[in-house]
């Protein structure tokens, strides 16, 4: 028989996901806090869009890709009821680890597997399903699950145990916090001294400054354009969660606590549904 698979969470990052699953013949069901949204794409896919409860009856795996923590456990504590034995949960939202070690043990006990796979690519990268996966779990749950995974993924990469993708994913977004820091406030540099993009874009991307924020942002971000790639809200959630983690290994959180504030003002100022390029509106002289 062939998988069943199901996508909860139709946001700017689920709904190109479950686009990719429905394209290679996996998608069964799909499901979102607002159900007008979930019966559209069902309806245009030809593909169920039931409750939590139909959800969890029918499908073999279910993926989600919610906002917070608090969501997690609420979409597992509304599945777990009708969930069969031997179904994989696959949380692709961004939570702190803890969060998936204990969505983990809630499931456990109904003979549900899980896995904590978070994802990096951008808005870009789920829709042309080239996401970077990094997996927490059993591996042969991950292998079991992998048909899923391999649907919008340019590569799968099992971490170790559950909450590893996770503590995964805090790394990546220091480094993704660190590189818009110094990109825009480069790019507010040349902007002042009245360097042409034109030129000045190409040159850096050519040598060892070159990045994909560079590439995907450094002319729009120049143009004002601010359009959703990755709401910096979003980011802002995100280093709360690894700010803790930090915290806990007694690592340095400069680059933490710095972007924690700068979106934090952004935030405060209206702009919390901008990409993170809009941090170079804090750079640009005054």
């Amino acid at each position: 028989m062939s998988m069943k698979a199901a996508f909860i969470g139709l946001g700017a990052m689920g709904a190109p996901m479950a686009g990719h699953l429905h394209a290679k013949g996996l998608l069964t069901a799909v499901g979102n806090r607002t159900q007008a949204k979930a019966d559209a794409l069902a309806g245009e896919w030809g593909v169920a869009a039931p409750d939590m409860a139909g959800i969890g009856a029918s499908c073999d795996v279910i993926a989600l890709c919610v906002s917070a923590d608090d969501d997690v456990i609420g979409v597992v504590e509304a599945l777990l009821p009708s969930l069969k034995k031997g179904t994989i949960v696959v949380d692709h939202s961004t939570v702190a680890p803890a969060t998936a070690k204990r969505a983990a043990r809630m499931l456990a006990e109904a003979g549900v597997d899980f896995l904590d796979a978070p994802v990096s690519g951008g808005v870009e990268g789920a829709k042309n399903g080239k996401l970077s996966v990094m997996v927490g779990g059993d591996a042969a749950v991950v292998e079991r699950a992998r048909p899923v995974l391999e649907a919008y993924a340019a590569r799968v990469t099992h971490m170790g145990g559950v909450g590893s993708g996770q503590a995964t994913k805090a790394v990546n977004q220091v480094l993704v916090a660190g590189i818009a820091q110094a990109v825009t406030e480069g790019l507010a540099l040349g902007e002042s001294l009245g360097l042409e993009a034109e030129r000045l874009l190409p040159t850096l991307a050519a040598g060892a400054a070159g990045n994909w924020f560079l590439d995907k942002r450094g002319a729009t971000m120049l143009r004002n354009e601010f359009s959703v790639g990755f709401k910096l809200a979003l980011l802002h959630k995100d280093l709360g969660i690894v700010r803790g983690i930090a915290t806990e290994a007694g690592t340095d959180r400069t680059i933490i606590e710095r972007s924690l504030a700068d979106f934090g003002e952004l935030m405060s100022r209206g702009y919390g549904d901008e990409d993170i390029s809009a941090l170079i509106r804090l750079k640009r002289s005054s």
